[in-house]
Order: structure tokens, then sequence, then C-alpha cells
């Protein structure tokens, strides 16, 4: 069932007001005007029947003439105006109708009321063009998302397969090598569904944070010992650098644990063998910082805003195919830090010059 459009019903609305101020003003005026004169006339003194005749025929005549030109006046302006409010307020909102309409359909890309009557509207217009832009920015990263986590998964998926037909047609022997191969494929894709529901969570600020007050200096210096054999067995450097009384903070050991787990594996991975990677600790005013500071392959000036991107590489060219990240690593860090209320910066001198990541988080206090 059709409804009546809101300028209609505006416009209805508008009318009756009119009608009913219009019949108040003639029935107040017809019971209280004639009253009122006949009783000025008598104060007068004039007591001839032809004159008191005369005199109420001429107000009678002139009374009406002026109660029908100021009604039709009086119609025709407050028409006008009600017609003028009753578009300004109906475009505007039949408009939004248009463009709710349009984002319903997939297309973000709407024009809004830039010009409305009212504050309110004004308001419902910016918020309306805040929620087209976000859903937009939404549906693109989606997009996003989907292709790049089928260009993660296409390679462990490629490599199983080919592997399953070499060990059909006999091609590939069936070692403890072949399979370890295959494990280490479905060790990834494993990995990359963790780390894809960890980045979601973060997204949302779902972690479910259980902070405590926790040492910097202490957080650091168990996330270097547990990365300490990895970097002994690619061969590269790994020390520790911390004020000897390192800021209070109040965060999550194992989340901060994550994080800082995190940074020392981007750092392992784009670190070649004899380089050397720094984890620093120290105080600055009401902040906690820990840097975990890198002399690898370092980071292009463009790229510094992005690397935080899901499943960002510096180098598409040399993605790692050896399961050894997932590309969500520091995208789930820095909604880590986030979460905490602090900051995770990335900065680097340019490619071949290292590169360092710098957690800051307010001190406990």
């Amino acid at each position: 069932m059709s409804r009546p459009r809101l300028a209609t019903r505006l416009m209805t609305a508008q009318a009756l007001v009119i009608a009913v101020g219009g019949i108040t003003l003639l029935v107040t005026a017809t019971l209280v005007a004639p009253g009122l004169f006949r009783d000025h006339l008598a104060r007068t003194g004039v007591d001839s029947p032809d004159a008191l005749h005369h005199a109420e025929q001429a107000f009678t005549s002139s009374f009406a003439i002026a109660i029908t030109v100021a009604a039709a006046v009086s119609l025709i302006a407050a028409g006008f105006v009600s017609w003028f409010l009753v578009r300004r307020v109906a475009r505007p909102v039949e408009e939004l109708a248009a463009a709710a309409e349009t984002v319903a359909t997939g297309s973000y890309a709407v024009a809004v009321p830039t010009e409305p009557f009212s504050s309110e509207l004004a308001a419902l217009s910016s918020s309306f063009s805040h929620m087209a832009d976000r859903l937009a920015e939404t549906e693109a990263g989606r997009t996003r998302l989907l292709a790049d986590l089928a260009h993660e998964l296409r390679t462990p998926l490629a490599t199983l397969e080919a592997y399953i037909d070499g060990l059909e047609d006999g091609v590939v022997p069936g070692t403890d090598e072949s399979y370890a191969t295959m494990r280490g494929q479905v060790a990834r894709m494993r990995r990359l569904a963790t780390d894809l529901r960890e980045s979601a969570a973060a997204a949302e600020h779902a972690l479910h944070l259980a902070p405590v007050p926790l040492e910097a200096g202490a957080a650091a210096a168990a996330a270097v010992a547990a990365a300490t054999p990895r970097f002994l067995a690619k061969g590269v450097a790994l020390e520790l650098q911390d004020e000897p009384s390192t800021p209070t903070v109040s965060a999550d050991p194992e989340r901060l644990g994550q994080v800082l787990a995190n940074l020392l594996d981007n750092a392992l991975r784009h670190t070649p063998p004899g380089g050397h990677v720094r984890v620093t600790t120290e105080a600055q005013g009401s902040k906690a910082t820990i840097t975990v500071a890198d002399d690898g392959e370092g980071i292009p000036a463009d790229q510094l805003g992005s690397v935080f991107d899901r499943f960002h590489r510096v180098d598409p060219a040399r993605a790692t195919t050896d399961g050894s990240g997932s590309g969500l690593g520091l995208t789930i860090a820095r909604a880590i830090v986030a979460d905490h209320g602090g900051t995770l910066t990335a900065a680097s001198d340019g490619p071949g010059r290292g590169a360092a990541f710098t957690v800051s988080l307010p001190t406990a206090g």
C-alpha cells in the first residue's frame, strides 16, 4: 500500500492549521466586532434610527470586505510560506531516502544534501555521508582481504596439490622430507586461519585484555629470551639494551608478549644472516617505549604508513613461501597496542638501511 509523500502530509497539516486559524478568526470577529461597534456607537449619543441603520450597514460591508481581503492575503502568504518550508524540509529528506536506497544496492558513492534547512538535517546529512564512507571503506577492505587471502592460500594449496599428484604418480618419493613439506604447508594454512581470527578480533576490540602492572624491561627481556634460539639458528645477532630501571605499564603480559614476538619475527624475517637486531626500552615522559631495530632490508619511505595493513609486502616479488609469516603479524600487533592505549610506529632510512618499530605505552600511574 502506497503512503502519502512527506511533502503532501506536511502541506495537508499546514492547510489544516491555516483553515482552523481562519475559521477561528472569522467566528471570533463576527461574534465580537458587531457588539463592540454598537456599544461604541451608542456612546456617541446618536439616536436617529436612520443614522444607526446606515452606520451598521457601513460597518457590516466594510467588515466583510476587510475580512475577505485579509483572509485572501493571509491564505496566499501562509500557503506560499508553507510551500517554501515544506519544500526545504521534504526535499533533503527525500534525497536522503534515495541515497539510502542507493547504498542498500551496494553503491556507496552517493550525494547527500549539502545545504539542509536546519541543524538537525545538517547533522543527519553529515552522519549519513560518514556512514556511506565507512561502508565503502569496509567493503573495499573486505574485497581486498578476500583477494589477499586467496593469494596467500594459493601457494600452500599449489604445493600440497603438486606433492599429492607426485606421490600418486610415483614422481615424488614418499619420504619423511616430502611429508614434512606437506605438514609445513598445512601448518602455514592453520597459522593463517589463526591469525585471521586474531586480526578480526583485534579490529573489533574483542581481544579481552587482562592488564596488570608490568615492567617494560621485563617484558622485553622475556620476548628476547624466547626469540634467541630462532635468531641463533639463522645467524642473526639479537641484543637487549634497557635502562637500569624501566617504567611500569599497565598491560596484558600475554598480549604484549605477542606484540614483541611479532616484531622480533618480522625483524628476523627481513634481516639476513650476519645482521643485528637490537631491542631497547626507555622512559619518555609519561610513556614507556620498546623499540625493535634491525639493519636488514629496510622500508621505502612511501610504504611506512602501510606496513601495518593486512598482507602488506614491502616487496611483493620477495614474499616468503616458507610459511614464516602470515602477513598479519604487524596488523595484529598494532591493534593490540591500540587497545592498550598506546601506539606502534615504524621508521626506516630506506631500503637496505634497516627498520625500527617502536611500541609506546602509557606508564602505570
